[in-house]
Formats: C-alpha cells, sequence, structure tokens
C-alpha cells in the first residue's frame, strides 16, 4: 500500500473475474486437501506432537477460508449496506459476503469536517448500533482495550502527521462484553497542498484467527516441554541402569578363580527406537558363602518409573541372594514385594545360584524363557520349574529345580527380544543353532559377540540382555 494517496488518483481497477474465479478454485481445491489431511490425523489428543499437528491444520484451514471469502469479495463487488447505514466511500467501502459480513469493514475520518463515515460491516464489529453517529478519532480510543490504546494513538499519530500507512492490531471490547481483535489497514488522503486532509481504514476482526494461532503457540509449547521432560526422563533412566547393572559389555570379573567356577560375560541390547529404555536387568554376583548368582529379568513399560521399579527388584535379589535365600524362595519374595508396590506393574525373571564346588545349578523362574545349556556342540532349554509373571497374583507358588553341570559346559541366560522380530519357539531354535559357534568360542566374551554378530545390535524393537556363564574346567 503506498504511503500518500492522491485525491485525485484513478480508481483501481479490479482484477479479472476469470483469473480470480481461477484462484478460488485453487483454493477450495487446496482448502479440500488440508481438511482431508487433517481428519486422517484425528486421534484420541494424549500425544502433545499429534496436538500440535491438528492446531497447525486448523490455522492452514483458517487462513484459506479467509483468502477464499476476500478473492469473493474481489469477485462479486460491494454489498449494499443495511438500510438507514451510512457508509464510506465506495472505494473505500470493504466488500462483503457470507461471514465476512460481521468480520470486514471500513471507515473514513474527515479531518476538515471532523466527521466520520462507517460501513455497516463495522459497525457489526465493533457491536455499536447502526443507529448511532459514527465515531470521530478522538472517540475511538474509548472502544479500545486500556493496554492496546498507546499502540492505536501511535498509529494514528503516524498517519495524520507523517503520512505513515496504518498497518496494526488492537482489542476492543464490544457493548455485550466480547472482546475482539481487530486489525486496522489504512492511508492518509492528502489535499492539493500535500496536507491530510482525511484518513480512511479497512478493519478486519482477526479474533478466530488470533485464537488458532495462541492455540498454535500453546500446543508447540507443550510438545516442546513434553521433548523435553522425556529427554529427562531418559538420561536418569540410563543413569539408574548404568549405576546399579554391571558393565554393559566384556566380561563380567568375578573374584573367585579355579576349577567348577564361572567365566561369565553379558551384554545389554538397546532397542532401535530412540527413547525406548526399559526395566530389563542382568547381573552376576559372587555370594558370601562362595556360590554364584546370575539372574535377569525385566519389568514391562519404559522410563524412570520403570527403571526405578528395576533398581528396587534388582537390589532385593542381590540382598535377599546374599542372605542365602534359595532361588524359588527368593521369587516368591520378589512377587510378593512387586505386588506391594504402589505402582502396579508385572515383570518376569530368571535366578540361578551356582555353586562351583559341586557345579550345581539351582533355579527358579517368573515367566521367563529357561536358561540354554549348551554342551558338546548341541544346545536345549532346560526343564523350567512352575512359575507365572511377577505381579500378576499376590498369592503364586514358585518352584525351584536343580541340574549338575559339566566342564565346559555353557549356560545362556536372555531376555525377551534378543532375536529381532521373533519370540517363544521361533527365538528359542534361532539361539540354539548357534550352538557350533559357542561350542567353538574360547570364552563367554566370544560367545555373547556370537550373539551380536548374528542378531546385530540395535535392530530390536525393545531392549534385551544376554548373559553366558561357562564352566571351567
Amino acid at each position: 500500500m503506498p504511503s500518500h494517496v492522491s485525491a485525485d488518483r484513478p480508481a483501481a481497477q479490479p482484477p479479472g473475474r476469470g483469473s480470480v474465479e481461477a484462484l478460488i478454485s485453487q483454493t477450495r481445491r487446496l482448502k479440500g486437501d488440508v481438511d482431508a489431511v487433517r481428519r486422517d490425523t484425528q486421534s484420541s489428543g494424549s500425544d502433545p506432537e499429534e496436538r500440535w499437528q491438528r492446531a497447525l491444520y486448523e490455522l492452514a484451514l483458517h487462513q484459506l477460508d479467509d483468502l477464499d471469502e476476500h478473492l469473493a469479495q474481489l469477485r462479486d463487488g460491494p454489498a449494499p449496506p443495511p438500510a438507514g447505514v451510512e457508509t464510506a466511500p465506495a472505494r473505500h467501502a470493504a466488500p462483503a459476503s457470507g461471514s465476512l459480513l460481521s468480520r470486514v469493514g471500513s471507515a473514513e475520518w474527515n479531518l476538515l469536517t471532523d466527521e466520520a463515515s462507517w460501513s455497516g460491516e463495522l459497525y457489526r464489529i465493533l457491536g455499536r448500533d447502526p443507529a448511532t453517529p459514527a465515531l470521530t478519532l478522538d472517540e475511538l480510543p474509548a472502544l479500545v482495550l486500556d493496554d492496546d490504546r498507546p499502540r492505536l494513538t501511535a498509529m494514528v499519530t503516524a498517519c495524520l502527521v507523517d503520512a505513515k500507512p496504518i498497518d496494526g492490531e488492537f482489542r476492543v471490547l464490544r457493548p455485550d462484553g466480547d472482546v475482539r481483535t481487530v486489525h486496522m489497514m489504512g492511508e492518509p488522503v492528502l489535499d492539493g497542498d500535500a496536507g491530510t486532509a482525511s484518513m480512511w481504514a479497512v478493519l478486519r476482526d482477526v479474533s478466530e484467527l488470533r485464537r488458532s494461532q495462541r492455540t498454535v503457540r500453546e500446543t508447540r509449547d507443550t510438545l516442546q516441554r513434553h521433548h523435553r521432560r522425556a529427554e529427562t526422563e531418559q538420561r536418569l533412566a540410563v543413569e539408574l541402569q548404568e549405576a546399579v547393572l554391571p558393565p554393559g559389555r566384556g566380561a563380567l570379573r568375578l573374584p573367585r578363580q579355579g576349577p567348577g567356577t564361572l567365566d561369565v560375560a553379558a551384554r545389554r541390547l538397546p532397542s532401535g527406537a530412540r527413547g525406548l529404555l526399559g526395566g530389563d536387568w542382568y547381573d552376576a554376583l559372587e555370594l558370601a558363602d562362595g556360590d554364584t548368582l546370575l539372574s535377569v529379568g525385566g519389568l514391562t513399560g519404559h522410563g524412570v518409573a520403570v527403571a526405578s521399579g528395576m533398581t528396587m527388584l534388582l537390589g532385593a535379589v542381590r540382598g535377599m541372594a546374599m542372605a542365602g535365600t534359595r532361588p524359588g524362595q527368593l521369587m516368591c519374595l520378589l512377587n510378593q514385594l512387586l505386588d506391594a508396590t504402589v505402582q502396579p506393574a508385572l515383570g518376569s525373571a530368571v535366578c540361578c545360584r551356582y555353586r562351583p564346588a559341586t557345579r550345581t545349578l539351582t533355579w527358579a523362574q517368573a515367566g521367563h524363557p529357561a536358561p540354554l545349556l549348551f554342551r558338546d556342540g548341541t544346545g536345549c532349554a532346560l526343564s523350567a520349574p512352575q512359575g507365572v509373571l511377577l505381579g500378576a497374583t499376590s498369592k503364586a507358588g514358585y518352584g525351584q529345580a536343580e541340574v549338575t553341570l559339566e566342564p565346559g559346559d555353557l549356560l545362556l541366560l536372555h531376555t525377551d527380544g534378543v532375536v529381532p522380530g521373533h519370540s517363544g519357539a521361533d527365538s528359542l531354535d534361532a539361539l540354539l543353532r548357534l550352538a557350533p559357534r559357542f561350542g567353538a568360542a574360547r570364552t563367554a566374551q566370544d560367545c555373547v559377540r556370537a550373539v551380536v554378530e548374528e542378531f546385530g545390535e540395535n535392530e530390536r524393537e525393545d531392549e534385551a540382555c544376554v548373559l553366558v556363564a561357562r564352566v571351567g574346567e
């Protein structure tokens, strides 16, 4: 919009009707496409990112609605004002059609006669009675909220004194108590001596558009807070794991060495999906009486609460094993502990107690895959004693099994998901097929490396753990 408008400037020619019709058609096609995508993204609303996307779609539709209606104004030309309402000159009047009747108005203020002329649409925007006189520039600030009056005053002063165009917003309080946001665009009209004779403006009700924009900002801020919180929780969960679990790579050094003792190695296999840190654990610990504790397990879910629950459970396993609790009774007590927690959870575990002097393995399980025993180039799953998931029922009973190992035997304990895309019998078969490689391996660490090479380290949907213990010669 030019900064100076000549009073005798020829009226601008409207654009060709055909070109406007083409723009209207393109706009409406785009509206249909955006609306179709918006409907396809509907959800329960619990995901902040989805809420943000829906808010952006709503804002885009508001913008396209406005564009469609303004193009219709260009095509249809001015609408006649309501009876009895004085309007601004025709070249300033805002054409109106459909819902724009209450959204775009126009006005002209004559500085020489101190007269004001409003279109009928402006009366509707400001909630004024069309039978009352239009407000002068001195009276207009009375409708504006206190915080916005200095802005309106500065815009009008710059227009009248410095011949600058007006382009700004302010909020008005209508007589019915409704607060509306108005966008005002205008120019000074100069007389023959280059003095300002009058000022004209187009005023648009942008309340709904600004509401949509606020929604976008608020949902974007919510999403950013959600991401920051998720990153914080992820970091805390990682720190909890690292604080309580043995090293995630390499051999696990046990204090005692000699005939019948175990060579132990383990690996924590992360999820391929960022942020899916769960409650899986593994552990190898030499006990006070010379036995060795081997355990793996996990809680369902992800995040800090699950990592905290895993820390509690692993601490309980270590404490009870150190106190001499046998694996079957240990599982019973773990189940009672999980059942008594404030936040209900489900978990699975296998707990083994190995005595080097007799090479005896005593073990129990709670809804968990049995340890795999590899001997002489073949492997099998140990026959599992009874045991349901931890936390499933408060009165669950847990059995206990015992097996005597031989020098060179290899035990593999793991959590679900070690074999990506497979579970149950399929996962078991895939692990048992590693028997020849295990037979040729010299150390437990070599066996863990074979598992990682075979099934990958970052390809699974959820994290997993694998622990290998080899009986010394």
